[in-house]
C-alpha cells in the first residue's frame, strides 16, 4: 500500500448509495442502462489547462487540498500558483489536435463510449460556452481562432462517426466562477467561498449558471448519451443546493433516455454509481461503472506512472465478471495528441478484444461465483471462464456452474477442452488472460 501522504485525496465516495434500491425511473432511462451494460468498456479524458502545468488536474488550487502541492508544487506559493494557472489560458494551444485520430484509436482499442471533460473544477470551458468568458473559444485564449477551438464539438462529432456513444464530464463547483468563489474572498478549499444560507441570491446566480451551462452541453452539442456530474461535495448537505429534479427533466425533454451520474449524491439522479479507482468489495445494487486511470493520475504529467497491460486487463476481468462496466482515463498532452503510453496500451487491449470480446460485449457478471475464485460472465446459458497465464496447467473444478454441456472451446485457439469430473486443466494462453466457452444445461 502506498504511504498516504503520496496518495491522491480527492476520492469522494458515498458507500450507502452503491448500495441502494432504484426509485422509479422513466422506462427509457432503464432501457438505457441494459444498453450501458451491455457497452461494457469506456474511457474518459481529462484534459485542460492542467494539462499544460503538468500537474494533478486543477486540484493545486484548492488551499485544503495540500495533498496536490506536496509532492511538486507548481508555484512556491498559493497565491502566485492560482494568478498563474487562471493564465494558463494564454498558454494552452492544442495545434496538434486531431479528434479522428483520437476516434479512430479508441474504436480500435475496443472502447464503446467516450466521456470528455467540458469543465474541471477550475471552471474553464473545453467548449464555446455562452455563459462564461473563461473557455477554450474566448478571445484571451491561445486556442481560440483555431478552426476547431470549440473541442467538445469537434470531439462529440469525430466519436459519432465511428460509431460511439458520447457523454460529457462536468463538474458542478466552479472555482473561476464569481458566484462560486467570490472576488476578493479566501476560499479555504473546494466548496463555495461562502454560506449559501447567508447569501442565498448569490447563490442562486450559480445554481442558474450551473443548470444554464448543463442545458447547453446537452442541448447544443447532443445527443448526450451520459451526463457524468463530478464534484460530489456540491450537495444539499453543505448548503450548495442545486434543483437538479428540475435540470434533469429539462435534458430529458431533449433526450428522454440520458444517463445522468450525480456522481456520489445517490437517489433518482446517479442513473448508476462509479467507484473511483478502486474494484468495490461488495458489487453495487445499481448499475455500475469502475473508473480506472490508465496511469496514476486522470490528466496528462510528464513522466507519469503507467500501469502495465497485464494489471489493466486484471482489473477488467474482475470487474465485469462482478458484474461491472470500466472505464479508463487518459490525459491528452497539451499539444493535443494522446500519450504514446496510453495508445500502447490501448492498442494491447484491442488485440485481446478481437480475441476475447464475445465473452465481454454484451455479458453480464457472475458475483456469485467469486466465492469459488471463478472469473465468469454470461450470455443466456452460456459462459465464459477467464483465466490468468499463470494458472496454465492447474487444475480447477467448475462444479459451481451447474451440470456443462459436453463442449468447451478455448476462444483463443477454437480447440475443445476436455472436463473430467467436473474438473479441466488449464491451457496455455499468449495473453494475460485467457477465455474458455461452455454451456450450462437447462
Amino acid at each position: 500500500m502506498t504511504d498516504k501522504a503520496k496518495q491522491r485525496q480527492d476520492i469522494v465516495e458515498n458507500l450507502a448509495t452503491q448500495q441502494e434500491d432504484y426509485q422509479d425511473l422513466p422506462q427509457a432511462v432503464l432501457d438505457k442502462l441494459s444498453w450501458f451494460q451491455d457497452q461494457k468498456l469506456g474511457i474518459i479524458f481529462h484534459w485542460g489547462l492542467y494539462s499544460q502545468a503538468g500537474i494533478v488536474e486543477s486540484w493545486q488550487l484548492s488551499k485544503e487540498d495540500d495533498w496536490a502541492r506536496k509532492h511538486g508544487a507548481w508555484r512556491k506559493d498559493l497565491t502566485t500558483l492560482r494568478h498563474d494557472y487562471w493564465n494558463l489560458n494564454r498558454e494552452f494551444n492544442p495545434v496538434n489536435f486531431n479528434p479522428s485520430d483520437w476516434a479512430k484509436a479508441v474504436k480500435a482499442a475496443g472502447f464503446k463510449y467516450m466521456l470528455f471533460t467540458t469543465k474541471h473544477h477550475d471552471g474553464f470551458s473545453m467548449y464555446d460556452t455562452k455563459y462564461s468568458n473563461y473557455k477554450i473559444t474566448s478571445a484571451d485564449s491561445a486556442f481560440h481562432d483555431n478552426p476547431q477551438a470549440d473541442l467538445l464539438r469537434f470531439i462529440n462529432d469525430a466519436f459519432r462517426k465511428e460509431g460511439m456513444a458520447t457523454g460529457a464530464y462536468y463538474s458542478k463547483a466552479d472555482w473561476h466562477c464569481p458566484y462560486y468563489w467570490e472576488p476578493g474572498s479566501d476560499p479555504k478549499g473546494r466548496y463555495a467561498s461562502y454560506n449559501p444560507k447567508e447569501k442565498p441570491e448569490l447563490w442562486h446566480k450559480f445554481s442558474n449558471f450551473v443548470e444554464n451551462q448543463l442545458l447547453e452541453i446537452c442541448q447544443n452539442y447532443g445527443p448526450i448519451d451520459i451526463l457524468w456530474l463530478d464534484g460530489g461535495w456540491v450537495n444539499s448537505e453543505n448548503n450548495e443546493y442545486l434543483p437538479m429534479a428540475e435540470i434533469v427533466q429539462k435534458i430529458w425533454q431533449q433526450k428522454p433516455d440520458t444517463l445522468i451520474v450525480d456522481r456520489t449524491i445517490g437517489g433518482k439522479y446517479e442513473n448508476y454509481v462509479t467507484p473511483e479507482q478502486k474494484i468495490p468489495d461488495v458489487p453495487p445494487k445499481k448499475v455500475w461503472e469502475s473508473n480506472i486511470t490508465l496511469a496514476k493520475n486522470w490528466g496528462y504529467v510528464p513522466h507519469d506512472q503507467y500501469k502495465s497491460f497485464a494489471e489493466i486487463l486484471k482489473n477488467i476481468v474482475k470487474i465485469i465478471s462482478l458484474g461491472g462496466n470500466v472505464i479508463l482515463g487518459v490525459g491528452p498532452k497539451p499539444d493535443g495528441t494522446l500519450p504514446k503510453k496510453a495508445l500502447a496500451l490501448m492498442q494491447e487491449l484491442g488485440t485481446w478484444l478481437k480475441v476475447f470480446g464475445e465473452a465481454v460485449y454484451g455479458s453480464r457478471g457472475c458475483p456469485e461465483l467469486a466465492p469459488a475464485n471463478l472469473l465468469v460472465t454470461k450470455k443466456g446459458q452460456t459462459r465464459y471462464l477467464f483465466f490468468a497465464k499463470d494458472e496454465v496447467g492447474q487444475k480447477v473444478s467448475l462444479a459451481s456452474l451447474g451440470q456443462i454441456e459436453d463442449t468447451i472451446i478455448n476462444l483463443e485457439t477454437g480447440n475443445l477442452i476436455k472436463i473430467i469430473a467436473d474438473t479441466i486443466t488449464i491451457p496455455q494462453t499468449k495473453y494475460p488472460y485467457g477465455v474458455l466457452k461452455l454451456k450450462i444445461k437447462e
